[in-house]
C-alpha cells in the first residue's frame, strides 16, 4: 500500500505513536502532516520512554526518512532542543527532513496565545500556550515566516527583525510585555537558523519522488478528529485539520494515492480542557482510567478527563476520515474492571439521535446509551495472539466492530512497543 494515514478518532492522546511505530517497519517515510509541538507522542522501546513532539515516530528506524511536512507549524528552538535530546540518547536524526513551506512559531506567537487565553476568562479553550493558533493565524493572513525563509540568512534576519518590532509594539498595546528584538534576532537568525538549515528541503517533491520510486509512506497526524478545526467540537478544538483530509493538504499528496486510513481509538475516552464529553465518568471508574492509564499530558502534564468508549462518536469519525480499519489501544487499562461500558448511541429527551450532533449545545444535552459488558479481570499483556485474549475482552472487540462496522485490526495490550496483537481478517 503506497500511502497509509494514521488518524486519531477521539480528542487526541489515543496512542497513535505506538501504532505509527509499529507500522513504520513497513514504510520508507513517516510524515507528520499538521499540528505543532502542542502534541506529544510517546513510544516505549526496551523499557525506555521517548516523548516526541515534532519529530515523527519513524525516527527510531534506520531505514525510515522522518518528514515534518508543510502542514506543521514549527517552533525552531523546540525542534533543535528535541533533536539534541534524541541524539543525546543515541537516536540518529540526520535523516530528518523539514518542509521549506512549514510555518514557524516565534516568541510573539506564544505571547499572543497567553493574552488571548487570559481575555477569555472562564470561557478558556484550554490551549497549551505554545503559540500554535497564532502561528496558523499568521499563515492564514499571509504574514508568517516559513522554514524556507531561513535559507537566505541576510533576508531572514531583516524580515525577522521587522516582524519582531511590529509584534513587540502590538503586544505592548494589548497589555503585554515588549520583546527584546535585537536579542531575538541574533538568536533566531543566528544559531537557531544555522542549526535548522540542514534539514530544510522541498518535501512535496521528495515525497512524490519517493512514491514514483515505489516507496511506502505513512502519514501521521497530531491531535484527533474531534479537535479538527472544521469538524471538531468547536471552539474547543485545535487550529489545524487532523482528519485524513488534512493529510492531503498537509503533505501535498493527493487523495488518490491514499488507500489505507487507520483510525486510532483508546478502549475508553479522554479529553483535555473544556467542552462537552457525553461519556465522561466522574466516578471511581473514571479515576481508575486516569491512574492506570497514566492519563496526564505528555506536553502539559495536565490530567485528562476520562470516560467510556463512545462508538456513536467513533462511527462519525469513520465517516469523516473514510476509515478502513481501527486500532484499539490501551485495552489493558480496563484489566481490573468488573464492568466495562460502551456507548452505542445518544438520546435527547428520550428520543434517539440518528446523527452525531451538529452543534455544541446539542452535544452537551445528550444522554449516552450504554451497553454494559462483564470485565475480564485478567492481565492482557502476555497475550501474543488474538485467541489468547480472554473471552470477555474478545466480546468487547466484537461489539466495537458491530457498532462501527469496521474491523479492529490492532489491539494494544500494554505500554511496551511489542505489547500489541493483530486481528487479521
Amino acid at each position: 500500500m503506497p500511502v497509509t494515514v494514521v488518524v486519531g478518532t477521539q480528542w487526541g492522546d489515543e496512542g497513535k505513536a505506538k501504532i505509527t511505530d509499529l507500522l513504520a517497519k513497513e514504510h520508507g517515510y513517516v510524515v507528520r502532516y499538521q499540528g505543532g509541538h502542542n502534541a506529544g507522542h510517546t513510544v516505549v522501546i526496551n523499557g525506555e520512554r521517548y516523548a516526541l513532539q515534532l519529530v515523527p515516530s519513524g525516527v527510531f528506524y534506520d531505514h525510515v526518512v522522518p518528514v515534518i511536512a508543510n502542514g506543521v507549524v514549527v517552533d525552531p528552538v523546540h525542534l533543535v532542543d528535541e533533536i539534541e535530546r534524541l541524539e543525546a540518547r543515541g537516536i540518529d536524526c540526520s535523516r530528518l527532513k523539514l518542509s521549506s513551506h512549514a510555518h514557524l512559531i516565534f516568541p510573539w506567537h506564544r505571547a499572543h496565545d497567553a493574552l488571548a487565553e487570559a481575555r477569555r476568562g472562564d470561557a478558556k479553550i484550554g490551549t497549551t500556550l505554545k503559540g500554535i493558533g497564532p502561528a496558523y493565524a499568521d499563515k492564514a493572513s499571509r504574514t508568517g515566516l516559513r522554514a524556507g525563509d531561513m535559507l537566505d540568512a541576510v533576508r531572514f534576519a531583516e524580515h525577522f527583525a521587522s516582524t519582531a518590532k511590529y509584534e513587540s509594539d502590538l503586544l505592548v498595546a494589548l497589555g503585554g510585555e515588549a520583546l527584546d528584538v535585537d536579542a531575538l534576532t541574533a538568536l533566531y537568525a543566528g544559531s537557531i537558523a544555522e542549526r535548522v538549515r540542514p534539514y530544510i528541503t522541498n518535501t512535496v517533491s521528495l515525497l512524490h519522488d519517493a512514491l514514483d520510486a515505489g516507496a511506502h509512506l505513512l502519514l501521521e497526524g497530531a491531535q484527533a478528529t474531534f479537535l479538527d478545526l472544521d469538524h471538531g467540537t468547536y471552539p474547543f478544538v485545535t487550529s489545524s485539520n487532523p482528519t485524513a483530509g488534512g493529510a492531503c493538504t498537509g503533505t501535498g499528496i493527493g487523495p488518490k494515492s491514499i488507500d489505507r486510513v487507520i483510525g486510532i481509538t483508546k478502549a475508553y475516552c479522554t479529553r483535555v480542557g473544556a467542552g462537552p464529553f457525553p461519556t465522561e465518568a466522574l466516578d471511581s471508574y473514571g479515576e481508575a482510567m486516569a491512574d492506570i492509564g497514566h492519563e496526564f499530558g505528555t506536553v502539559t502534564g495536565r490530567r485528562r478527563r476520562t470516560g467510556w468508549l463512545d462508538t456513536f462518536m467513533l462511527r462519525h469519525a469513520a465517516r469523516l476520515n473514510s476509515l478502513t480499519e481501527i486500532a484499539l489501544t490501551k485495552l489493558d487499562v480496563l484489566d481490573s474492571f468488573d464492568l466495562v461500558r460502551i456507548c452505542t448511541g445518544y438520546e435527547i429527551d428520550g428520543e434517539p439521535l440518528q446523527h452525531y450532533p451538529d452543534g455544541l449545545d446539542e452535544l452537551a444535552a445528550v444522554t449516552p446509551v450504554y451497553r454494559d459488558l462483564p470485565g475480564w479481570q485478567t492481565e492482557l499483556r502476555s497475550a501474543k495472539e488474538i485467541d489468547e485474549l480472554p473471552a470477555a475482552a474478545r466480546k468487547f472487540l466484537d461489539v466495537v466492530e458491530q457498532e462501527v462496522g469496521l474491523p479492529v485490526r490492532f489491539v494494544g495490550t500494554g505500554p511496551g512497543r511489542d505489547e500489541l496483537v493483530q486481528r487479521l481478517a
